[in-house]
Formats: C-alpha cells, sequence, structure tokens
C-alpha cells in the first residue's frame, strides 16, 4: 500500500473519530460546533504541514536525483575523452 494512501486513511480515522467524539459528548451545541470548527482548523493545518513536509522530500528527491544523473553525464564525457585518447595514440 502506497504511503499517500496509508496517510489519507489516517488523516481520515483522525477526523471521524474526532468528530463522533465531540458529537457524543454532552456540551450545548453552539460549544459542539466551536469543537467541530478547531478540529476542521487543526486537521487543516496537519493536512497542510504534511503536504508540504511531502513536497519538500520529493523536491529533495529530485535534487539528489538531478546531481547524481549530472555526475553520470560528467563521468560519462570523461570516459569518452579518455577513449579518443587513447584510440589517436594507438593510431599514431
Amino acid at each position: 500500500m502506497s504511503t499517500g494512501k496509508v496517510i489519507t486513511g489516517m488523516v481520515a480515522g483522525l477526523a471521524a473519530g474526532a468528530i463522533l467524539g465531540i458529537l457524543f459528548a454532552p456540551d450545548k451545541g453552539c460549544e459542539t460546533r466551536k469543537k467541530i470548527a478547531q478540529k476542521g482548523t487543526d486537521l487543516k493545518n496537519s493536512i497542510k504541514d504534511r503536504f508540504s513536509s511531502l513536497v519538500d522530500e520529493v523536491a529533495d528527491e529530485y535534487e539528489n536525483a538531478k546531481d547524481k544523473a549530472e555526475d553520470l553525464v560528467d563521468a560519462g564525457k570523461e570516459k569518452m575523452a579518455s577513449l579518443k585518447s587513447n584510440a589517436r595514440e594507438s593510431f599514431s
């Protein structure tokens, strides 16, 4: 199962549990609505933070892959230059 699906499932489960806990709590209606609104805000902020973290991780992985690709290209160029040099020496 992908990490994204696991995180989504966990967030949905937490939200459902929080809302059900608030709904069954013995508070006045206005207090319950305030609590639900606060939990919604908390959940929204949590999702934003996790998404931001995920974007940062993806950006880091992209940069690492890009750097590795550039290193491989440079190594390939050096190898080709070396082979050309050796070939010229062989034919001289």
